[in-house]
C-alpha cells in the first residue's frame, strides 16, 4: 500500500484535539502505516505518523495482533506485517491478477523464449504461483497456479526472501529446518544468507537443480517505482535444453516484462488498456528498478 495515502490526521477534531473516526479507520490507518515501511516501525512512530494518541495506537496494535494481522519483534518492540494480513493480501493479488493483463504478458514472454515462466509471491517459507504458463515443449515440470513450493531453494522463492526486511527474514527463518530437496539444496542458513546477499547484489536469483534434479531457474523481482518488490518473475526447463547460461541470458528480457508488470499492477486500468507492445517499448527506457 502506498504512503502517498490521505494523511490520518483528519482523525482528530480540529480545534480541541478530541479524536474522531471509528475503530475500523484507525485500524486501517495503523495497518497502511506499517505495510507502507520497508522495515518493522515502532509505536512511536507510528503515533507521530498518524497524529494519534500513543494509547490510541497502542489498543489498535494489540488488537491487530490479537487477529494475527501484525506482529511484534518483542527484542525491539516493532511491529510488521503478520501472516493473516500477508494471506489477504496474497488472496487479494490472485483477485485482482484476473482482471490485471499479467497472463497475457507472461504468454507474450513464454511465446518469445519458449520456456515455462510464473509469477508468484512469499507465503511465510513458501514461493507461491499466482500465475503460471508451460511452454509447448512435451519435457517440462507440471505445475499449476496456486501450486506451492519451498522458497529457499526456488528462484522466485530467493528473489522474495533477498527483499525482505532483515528482522522479518530472520524471523522466519529462526529455528527453521532448511529441508534438501535435492544434493544442491542449501540447508544452512547462513549459506542461505549469504547467495540471498548475491541476489540483491546481481539482481537476479538462480535455481540450479536445488528443487529438482535437472530444473535450472532464474528469477526477478518485480518492483514498483519505489523499489518494493511486489512478486518475483521467474523462468525454469530441463538443464538439457536450458542450462543455467542460457536461463542468466533471459535475465534483461525477465526485467523488461517485470517492469511491465509492475505498471500493470500498479498504474491501474489505463495501464491494463494498453498493447503489451507499447508497454514494452517504454519499458526498455523505464528507469532502474529494483535488482537492475
Amino acid at each position: 500500500m502506498s504512503s502517498t495515502h490521505r494523511n490520518r490526521s483528519d482523525m482528530r477534531g480540529p480545534s480541541n484535539g478530541q479524536e474522531r473516526g471509528s475503530a475500523l479507520d484507525k485500524a486501517l490507518a495503523v495497518l497502511e502505516a506499517i505495510t507502507a515501511q520497508s522495515q518493522p516501525i515502532g509505536l512511536p512512530d507510528l503515533s507521530a505518523r498518524l497524529k494519534l494518541p500513543r494509547q490510541t495506537v497502542h489498543r489498535v496494535l494489540t488488537h491487530l495482533e490479537k487477529l494475527g494481522l501484525v506482529v511484534r519483534d518483542p527484542s525491539r518492540d516493532r511491529f510488521s506485517v503478520g501472516p493473516r494480513l500477508s494471506t489477504l493480501a496474497l488472496n487479494a493479488l490472485r483477485t485482482h491478477n484476473q482482471s490485471a493483463p499479467i497472463h497475457a504478458i507472461l504468454q507474450q514472454l513464454v511465446d518469445e523464449i519458449e520456456e515455462t515462466c510464473n509469477v508468484g509471491v512469499l507465503d511465510g517459507l513458501q514461493f507461491v504461483y499466482l500465475e503460471r504458463i508451460e511452454c509447448q515443449w512435451p519435457l517440462r515440470v507440471h505445475l499449476q497456479a496456486g501450486s506451492r513450493v519451498p522458497a529457499h531453494c526456488t528462484s522466485g522463492g530467493k528473489v522474495m526472501l533477498a527483499h525482505l526486511d532483515e528482522a522479518v527474514r530472520a524471523r522466519l527463518l529462526r529455528n527453521v529446518t532448511l529441508k534438501p530437496c535435492t544434493k544442491y539444496t542449501i540447508t544452512r542458513t547462513e549459506e542461505l544468507e549469504a547467495e540471498l546477499a548475491e541476489v540483491r547484489r546481481r539482481g537476479y536469483a538462480v535455481n540450479n537443480q536445488e528443487f529438482m534434479i535437472g530444473i535450472i531457474g532464474v528469477a526477478v523481482p518485480i518492483a514498483d517505482c519505489q523499489g518494493r518488490v511486489l512478486a518475483a518473475l521467474a523462468v525454469h526447463g530441463p538443464s538439457p535444453r536450458l542450462d543455467l547460461d542460457r536461463a542468466i541470458g533471459f535475465v534483461p528480457r525477465l526485467k523488461e516484462a517485470s517492469a511491465i508488470m509492475a505498471d500493470a499492477w500498479t498504474s491501474g486500468p489505463e495501464v491494463a488498456d494498453t498493447p503489451t507492445s507499447s508497454r514494452a517499448s517504454s519499458a526498455r527506457t523505464a528507469p532502474a528498478r529494483v535488482g537492475d
